[in-house]
């Protein structure tokens, strides 16, 4: 991911303050996590259920669906294990579940960042993925410039809210000085606009219909789930991120899942099964 160089304290400081309320906990041993893979066992990876294409899960059929979910499955078998037990991980939930032992890795639309590097070890990148803008098309909104004095959301737990402070303050749509932010950081004022953080997508979703925000951020994997005839994205990507597996920091499994990510790249077996979703 590229790096951006922040101007003025007061932007250094709102950004710090974002990331701080997303950065994981130092990991802790989990017995099945630092344990070496053992043929017929189950793999537990921590999934999303609700990203079309990536992680679904179906509750009719009880079955999860979609690339990342894929992915899972063949890594599995590459490391030898028998079967995938799937666990559905959210934002708020993924990091303390991997650091807890409650999954041995996570394969959930999860960005490779610098502040999760602390953390966790992470495979090579299977998926691109930039963060977008969606708005409602009755709002009359055709650049971002039409969304100064207007409120931004995203979603609490992921990275889009320190790189849309930082993005907008590089491009000159607000100094970056944070006038107001609430104790838990769920809201933030700044000159030119106000930026939301919510508890699910469904909810971020929900708030762009309702029109108690604007505009809603969030990666353009997660954003199609939430598109219909009445929405559209802005020419306008916050940043990009790469997808990676993660897994405990310093875990046993940590260097066979990056050799079974990166034998999936080299034979082409990601580019087939993102063919496959897309």
């Amino acid at each position: 991911m590229g790096k951006v160089r922040t101007r003025g304290a007061a932007l250094l400081l709102v950004a710090v303050a974002l990331a701080c309320a997303l950065a994981g906990l130092a990991g802790c041993s989990g017995e099945n996590a630092k344990g070496s893979p053992a043929s017929g066992k189950a793999l537990r990876v921590g999934v999303r259920s609700d990203v079309v294409g990536f992680g679904y899960l179906n509750e009719g059929t009880g079955k999860y669906y979609g690339l990342e979910i894929d992915i899972a499955e063949e890594m599995a078998a590459r490391m030898g294990y028998g079967s995938v037990e799937f666990v559905t991980v959210t934002p708020d939930t993924r990091k303390d579940m991997l650091v807890n032992g409650e999954v041995d890795c996570m394969v959930a639309c999860y960005s490779i960042a610098e502040s999760r590097e602390k953390n966790f070890d992470f495979s090579p990148s299977y998926y691109t993925d930039a963060s977008i803008v969606m708005v409602e098309k009755s709002l009359l909104v055709s650049s971002i410039d039409d969304l100064k004095g207007l409120t931004f959301g995203t979603m609490a737990g992921t990275n889009t809210a320190p790189q849309l402070a930082l993005k907008l303050t590089e491009s000159g749509f607000t100094s970056g000085e944070a006038l107001e932010q609430t104790e838990d950081h769920s809201m933030t004022r700044f000159d030119n606009f106000r930026l939301v953080q919510m508890a699910s997508y469904q909810d971020l979703s929900r708030a762009l219909e309702e029109g108690s925000i604007d505009a809603a951020c969030m990666d353009g994997a997660i954003a199609h789930t939430y598109l219909n005839a009445d929405r559209s994205m802005l020419d306008y990507v916050i940043d990009t991120q790469e997808y990676g597996v993660a897994t405990q920091k310093g875990s046993a499994l940590s260097k066979p899942v990056s050799d079974a990510i990166q034998g999936m790249l080299d034979d082409g077996t990601v580019a087939a099964l993102t063919d496959k979703w897309n």
